[in-house]
């Protein structure tokens, strides 16, 4: 017979939830992830298009430089709180190689445990309740969880085809501006894969210095820029380290998403700002991960330029097969991504339920990353040419594109 346990006689009591915890955002994503799981549980062979999850391995090199440091005493102890100065140094040195942007590694620099830990951080160090923050839309959720997390409120820019998916400063009101504190840009973008100009960065900056703005530049995929173009570095603008920072992470342009490596890089007050409340939460990464990101940063980079060819040739394939089934869309110009418009008569939840259970190919409904992204689906260029020419044919023999 099990032992039962006995009641204590004591009535339970309820355990408390801090308002913050309950003002977060839904996580959109997390339905699509369950329907994904169930219909794979289920049996079937599901092309899965909308997790932007990189599918290629980290290159050998960087593993094997894990693998030999953390044989190291020296990294078996806590890291320095701010992280290793070598590992500040080689992201600089990668900035002015890259972009020619030159980088303070002691003061410009703050190592993240990832791109997405500076995002939710930065609202927090910068943002009282009540203040403004603006945020695209369609944009990467995760603005809006620093944001909440700040007790702060969100303005949202609007991501327009007509404006080549860049915010019209113009159109945004004068109360916003005067409220506004902090603003999030991510280009190349998530979702739309849109590409941003210089020029668009120095508006920016004056835009920024106008109204007493601080600039979030999110540059999450800033490896990857197809057909010869680099994307261009927000830090790349005269003024910007005044008016802000940019965060980078290795996880897309070195498949490292699972190390957790990113950086906030410019305006030196801000850093220390982010550095001082990490003093408070972390003792930053593991010194044999720095080092790995180190070498990665500083060693050959034909590596990601093999990874941005291979991204870009998927792209070709997966356009010219939506192309022969009549569904058009102009091809991304960086990122991973591609943003597609749904077809008649269908939101971007419901064609996106359709593509699951008739197709079995998953895709993101535009709706999950603002308002403005209803009427599109993004999917990942994150499967082999043949698997995104056959996701292409499964959606074809649906007949939806005529």
């Amino acid at each position: 017979m099990t032992n039962q346990p006995q009641s204590s006689g004591r009535s339970a009591f309820t355990i408390p939830t801090s308002d913050v915890m309950t003002q977060l955002p839904t996580q959109f994503f997390a339905s699509l992830v369950q329907n994904v799981n169930r219909e794979i549980a289920s049996g079937h062979d599901v092309i899965n298009l909308g997790q932007g999850n990189p599918d290629t391995p980290t290159p050998p090199h960087i593993v094997k430089t894990l693998q030999e440091s953390a044989e190291n005493p020296l990294y078996h102890k806590y890291s320095p709180f701010s992280g290793h100065a070598f590992l500040k140094e080689a992201v600089a040195k990668r900035y002015k190689e890259d972009y020619n942007v030159d980088l303070d590694p002691e003061t410009e620099v703050a190592i993240l445990f990832g791109g997405k830990t500076g995002l939710v951080q930065l609202p927090q160090v910068l943002l009282n309740p009540g203040d403004v923050c603006l945020v695209p839309d369609p944009g990467y959720p995760d603005y809006w969880s620093g944001v909440a997390l700040a007790k702060a409120h969100m303005s949202f820019m609007p991501l327009l085809e007509s404006n080549a998916f860049l915010p019209d400063y113009e159109a945004i009101s004068t109360e916003d501006r005067e409220k506004a504190k902090l603003m999030f840009l991510n280009y190349p973008n998530n979702p739309t894969s849109a590409t941003a100009p210089l020029s668009f960065y120095e508006d920016t900056v004056e835009f920024a210095i106008q109204n007493k703005i601080v600039v979030a530049s999110d540059f999450a995929y800033g490896a990857i820029g197809f057909d010869g173009h680099r994307p261009v570095s927000f830090l790349q603008a005269p003024g910007a380290k005044e008016v802000g920072i940019e965060f980078y992470t290795l996880s897309k342009t070195y498949n490292m998403a699972g190390w957790r490596v990113g950086f906030a890089l410019g305006n030196s007050e801000i850093i220390s700002k982010i550095n001082l409340l990490q003093d408070h939460i972390y003792v930053s990464l593991f010194g044999g991960i720095q080092a790995a990101a180190a070498a990665a940063l500083t060693s050959s980079q034909e590596c990601v330029t093999s990874l941005v060819a291979r991204y870009e040739s998927r792209r070709d394939a997966f356009y010219d097969a939506l192309s022969s089934i009549g569904w058009q869309a102009p091809k991304p110009g960086g990122s991973f991504f591609s943003w597609l418009p749904v077809p008649a008569g269908f939101t971007s939840s419901s064609f996106a339920d359709v593509l699951l259970r008739e197709a079995k190919v998953a895709v993101a409904p535009g709706i999950g990353f603002g308002s403005h992204g209803e009427g599109y689906v993004r999917a990942g260029l994150l499967s082999d040419e043949d698997r995104l020419r056959e996701a292409a044919e499964r959606i074809g023999k649906l007949n939806l594109f005529k």
